[in-house]
């Protein structure tokens, strides 16, 4: 499946609907971003199952700011909800399918059990 226009409109909808999904925060002045690009589009076709979206940092500056982004390009990957991973920095295309390997391995029981277990102790969860 393509990858998807991620807009603050319907971005709560794409991650509550979706078991996972990936996130590309980039800009069109970028040229990491202009080389991660076909990357992110190749894993977005080899793996139907997952979403994978695109936000335009220029064009989304709340989701942006929501998700403290401060250099480009940035991924994300949410699955059931909850962010599971981030870093910044273009992939090269193995580390990307270790990074959707390793989403697709989770044990959301356990990860569901350390923040509950982290926001008992009034810590912040990551």
């Amino acid at each position: 499946m393509p990858s998807i226009e991620i807009t603050e409109e319907n971005f709560n909808e794409v991650v509550e609907n979706n078991p996972i999904v990936f996130l590309d925060f980039w800009a069109t002045w970028c040229g990491p971003c202009r080389s991660f690009g076909p990357i992110f589009e190749a894993a977005s076709e080899t793996h139907p199952d997952i979403v994978f979206g695109k936000i335009d940092t220029d064009a989304q500056q709340a989701l942006a700011a929501t998700f403290q982004i401060r250099s480009v390009p940035t991924l994300a990957a949410i699955r059931d909800n909850i962010m599971v991973f981030r870093e910044s920095g273009a992939l090269p295309a193995s580390a990307l399918e270790q990074v959707v390997s390793g989403v697709r391995g989770l044990n959301m029981d356990e990860i569901r059990a350390d923040i509950a277990a982290q926001e008992a102790g009034g810590q912040q969860p990551g």
